[in-house]
């Protein structure tokens, strides 16, 4: 395995990251929710971060306009 060479570039843009850092948030948001009591719906967190992660995972494979340019060369 091996580090892209732009790794910061995919970093800042990559909607997959963006997806997985919301993923890792609402996650760990789980933590909180029992202690909000009636104001959350059972399991409302739990289905966000998947949502998030299973849409990381289509952002990954798919190609995003920012990175057009790298692969055509």
């Amino acid at each position: 395995m091996r580090l892209s060479r732009d790794w910061r570039r995919v970093l800042r843009r990559a909607w997959s990251v963006r997806l997985m850092a919301l993923a890792i948030l609402l996650t760990a948001a789980e933590v909180g929710v029992p202690y909000l009591g009636d104001l959350l719906p059972a399991r409302l967190m739990s289905a966000l971060a998947g949502l998030s992660a299973g849409g990381a995972f289509v952002a990954r494979l798919i190609a995003q306009k920012e990175f057009e340019d790298e692969n055509e060369t």
